[in-house]
């Protein structure tokens, strides 16, 4: 049988998720989690959308992360940044794990090269990767180097396919992750669409994640 389970909060602010979940809706455009199987599927999480533009013309955000636990499915407050609550932490580009850089958990993370589906269990050789934090990450940044490729010319990214993130959680449990989309609504703007709507539909996540909470490596 079929578990499905769905949250949704407002797109602005970083609020905890209610532990009365509100009344559906047919709105795709909002945050929401559900989970199928052993399957979560996260859309629509803002990973520090952009608030304005600076003096050279470049984009900005408020500076802050949305933190995200993938054993409990829940978005988490930024009051507790300092804790092993959450295990992914997203702001842009940037996708950090609870670690001794990051935060007090036992994180890590590397990218798997190969589909998500495919991907039935941590290989044995695994090296998890730590975050050095603020200046590099377990899930290096940059065009082509781990889940996405930017292209200046139409000035969109998109996620790599069949590159799959395989993460340590904070209390040392293991979970896949796919990066879905990066834009609004799950769908990347044409790439002749106006810069203003691909800069204002940016970082916002949609992925889905395995959870392997008996602390096996079996997804």
């Amino acid at each position: 049988m079929k578990k499905v389970a769905i949250v949704f909060t407002a797109l602005i602010g970083l609020v905890a998720c209610e532990k009365n979940p509100p009344a559906k809706t047919t709105d795709l455009r909002a945050y929401a989690v559900e989970t199928v199987g052993k399957i979560t599927t996260v859309r629509n999480l803002p990973g520090d959308t952009i608030i304005g533009m600076n003096a050279q013309g470049q984009p900005y955000g408020a500076g802050k992360y949305s933190f995200f636990s993938l054993e409990t499915g829940q978005w988490i407050p930024n009051v507790d940044s300092n804790t092993n609550r959450w295990d992914l932490a997203f702001s842009g580009t940037i996708i950090r794990v609870n670690n001794q850089t990051s935060g007090p958990g036992f994180g890590g993370a590397f990218v798997y090269n190969g589909a998500f589906d495919a991907l039935t269990a941590v290989p044995t050789d695994s090296v998890f990767r730590v975050d050095n934090h603020p200046i590099s990450y377990a899930i290096t940044r940059g065009s082509g180097k781990a889940w996405y490729t930017y292209d200046g010319p139409t000035n969109l990214l998109t996620p790599i396919p069949g590159r799959t993130l395989v993460i340590k959680t904070a209390s040392g449990k293991y979970a896949k992750v796919e990066i879905l989309n990066y834009y609004r609504g799950g769908t990347t703007p044409s790439a002749t669409a106006a810069d203003s709507i691909k800069i204002r539909d940016q970082r916002f996540f949609h992925f889905r994640y395995t959870y392997q909470g008996n602390g096996s490596l079996q997804f």
